[in-house]
């Protein structure tokens, strides 16, 4: 569980940020919302958010996310086994992990291009954890990500109904297995533990217990494996059963009406401690989740007024919260090449993302157990770190092999300013070359880096590279400096500099 505090140093409330002249409407803030609501923006979305407010903006990226129709389901997204099997005989390279990565692949495109509603997709992926690794069926796999599009920012309670009786999370949790004269506990366990309560939160072991009863009956596939799990009444239990004391010979459908309830203001906390750890910071301040749960409650657990009461707030906008979070590799691989915005068509950008971050400990729709993936530190430990360095000069080094000229063009255009707040850098003067590169700087680091002796480092790569040499940046009356935005070698400069600062602890932070 993320950790809770009422002194957090973040003492804005939830109030809208409103920028003013000490508190502006900048690149630092539209990077920290697209890089928290979504996986960052390409330099034309910034721009073009500096000419809107940032609730206007909130508003937008919620109402298209909401408007956005689930991915359809790929043509063997409701195969049983026997026809994954056919198609293996046909194509022997078309085993279940082919498909099963193409899945995959496609949920990494959609975070590529989807922003909020699979931002939201892949955190509750990673609440709702299911693990393909252990019910192996594609379509389940399938299905169960259809499903979390669907309700990514829908209702809660009806996102809990749904789920826990979806095929991979009745497989993954034994629920296929719960019958009336053996109840099998996992899945109502977990329900209270994980899903909507949290460990040891106002339940007992008699209310699993009594849920597992009420849970029983979905075991019939008609004989046919990894096809859809109904219920057979047959194999419910019509025992009386006693949940949060209230008694009854209760099904599913009752289970979830008592639990929201009578555990409204339990629900709602958890799940709003959830995300403002997620999206706001790892330390949470328990003022501001019992507000948000609060509004959880009076929309009767929609999810999306929370996320805008959030999303808009002097709270989340607050400088305490810029910066708080480190990657997660989804974060670091896809905001940097959608923040880039570099064309690769000669790589399988989806493949390639998706191959990576499993190898940085974030499989999608795989996560290590559980309890999903616990995120924070756990993401840059010795095993990981270099991985991600070079995962993400991967992209770089690519990008310069297919098209140079891109480079320039990113710096071209930049914003400028103390923290890009305005003005266009196109073709700048020779002593405006530290502007350049402290713009290109507050655009990477969601801080921007306040240590000279880094910084200085940084414009040293930058400055240092055989086209430029120093008396390109240091005119006198009789050697004017010739250093300009409109020299092809401008794009070997950028490329020097991001190679450099992936290598940069603060480039680990969002």
């Amino acid at each position: 569980m993320p950790m809770i505090s009422d002194t957090s140093c973040n003492l804005d409330s939830l109030d809208p940020y409103v920028p003013s002249a000490t508190d502006p409407w900048n690149v630092t803030k539209i990077n920290h919302l697209y890089r928290r609501l979504g996986f960052g923006a390409s330099k034309a979305d910034v721009l073009s958010a500096l000419s809107n407010s940032p609730s206007a903006l909130v508003d937008t990226m919620i109402d298209n996310a909401i408007a956005l129709n689930t991915t359809p389901l790929p043509p063997w997204g409701l195969w049983d086994r026997d026809q994954f099997e056919a198609a293996e005989m046909a194509n022997q390279d078309n085993d279940v992990g082919f498909y099963r990565r193409e899945g995959k692949n496609q949920m990494v495109g959609d975070l590529i291009q989807n922003g909020v509603r699979d931002r939201l997709t892949l955190f509750w992926s990673n609440h709702f954890v299911t693990e393909d690794d252990t019910y192996r069926s594609p379509a389940y796999q399938a299905q169960y990500y259809s499903m979390l599009q669907m309700h990514a920012l829908g209702n809660f309670r009806d996102f809990v109904y749904d789920i826990g009786i979806s095929n991979a999370m009745l497989v993954y949790l034994n629920g296929d297995e719960n019958i009336r004269d053996r109840p099998n506990e996992n899945y109502a366990r977990e329900l209270y533990e994980l899903f909507t309560l949290g460990v040891d939160n106002d339940y007992t072991e008699d209310d699993i217990q009594e849920t597992s009863k009420a849970l029983t009956g979905y075991v019939d596939t008609n004989d046919i494996p990894w096809g859809d799990i109904l219920f057979n009444p047959a194999q419910f239990s019509n025992d009386n059963k006693t949940i949060f004391g209230q008694s009854g010979n209760w099904t599913y459908d009752d289970v979830i009406n008592i639990l929201f309830q009578q555990r409204t203001t339990q629900v709602a906390t958890f799940i709003c401690t959830k995300l403002y750890a997620y999206f706001v910071s790892p330390t949470c301040s328990e003022a501001i989740v019992a507000q948000m749960a609060q509004t959880f409650i009076d929309n009767n657990f929609d999810i999306a007024p929370v996320l805008r009461q959030l999303f808009k707030s002097q709270h989340f906008f607050n400088n305490e919260a810029i910066g708080a979070i480190i990657k997660s590799p989804c974060d670091l691989m896809i905001c940097f090449y959608n923040e880039l915005g570099f064309t690769l068509s000669s790589t399988d950008v989806n493949d390639f993302i998706r191959g990576t971050v499993r190898i940085l400990g974030q499989d999608v729709l795989n996560p290590i157990d559980v309890e999903g993936w616990q995120g924070d530190e756990d993401w840059i430990s010795p095993d990981y770190l270099i991985g991600r360095w070079e995962s993400a000069r991967f992209l770089i080094n690519r990008a310069w092999m297919e098209n140079q000229q891109q480079f320039r063009d990113f710096v071209v255009g930049l914003p400028i300013g103390a923290a890009g707040d305005g003005n266009l850098a196109t073709t700048l003067s020779a002593d405006e070359v530290d502007i350049v590169v402290r713009a290109l700087v507050n655009y990477f680091f969601p801080r921007g880096i306040a240590d000279p002796v880094i910084y200085n480092e940084i414009l040293g790569v930058f400055k240092d590279v055989p086209a430029f040499p120093p008396s390109y940046y240091e005119p006198d009356a009789m050697d004017p400096a010739i250093w300009r935005l409109d020299r092809a070698e401008v794009a070997e400069q950028f490329f020097a500099f991001l190679n450099y600062i992936v290598d940069i602890p603060e480039f680990q932070l969002k």
